[in-house]
């Protein structure tokens, strides 16, 4: 196993977000709110096609936390989860995904709505969604399942 991993961003996010305070815990949740993803333009003949589909998976780096951590409180909880069981930001390797709805292309520019990442954060991959792969029947949400079902699921991060 290859113990370094290097990874360039292949573009830039540019978001209304500029804080984490009131960003949306999911995009879809402000299907109205739009970005747009600057591909280098080195890496814009891969957007061939991609205009195709109407949602598009964002890979990217979360430059801005500052920690690392197994163990954390996600904000729906009072106690504690592992890394792995919460989307915080605060990982091994910062990666995050978000799925957005692909509005228009142009050149190496990609416009895209539902949006929850922070402006300025480094694009490290896209992947086009795809329903018959992408989505599962017979779902398990783990600790969230509590919220939903409470159906007072908030729909903006509430940083103190």
């Amino acid at each position: 196993m290859k113990n370094d991993i290097r990874i360039k961003p292949i573009g830039i996010i540019h978001t209304p977000y500029k804080e984490p305070k009131g960003i949306p815990i999911q995009g879809k949740f402000e299907k109205d709110i739009t970005g747009q993803t600057e591909v280098f333009l080195e890496y814009q003949q891969g957007l061939k096609d991609i205009k195709e589909f109407s949602h598009i998976i964002l890979i990217y780096y979360f430059d801005r936390s500052t920690k690392e951590t197994l163990i954390s409180k996600p904000f729906l909880e009072d106690e504690t989860h592992g890394i792995f069981a919460i989307r915080s930001p605060h990982r091994p390797n910062h990666i995050g995904i978000s799925i957005v709805k692909l509005v228009k292309l142009e050149k190496n520019i990609i416009t895209f709505s539902e949006v929850d990442i922070l402006d300025g954060t480094p694009l490290l991959d896209i992947k086009p969604y795809i329903s018959h792969f992408d989505s599962r029947e017979n779902v398990k949400n783990g600790w969230l399942d509590k919220h939903f079902k409470s159906g007072k699921l908030p729909k903006r991060v509430k940083l103190e």
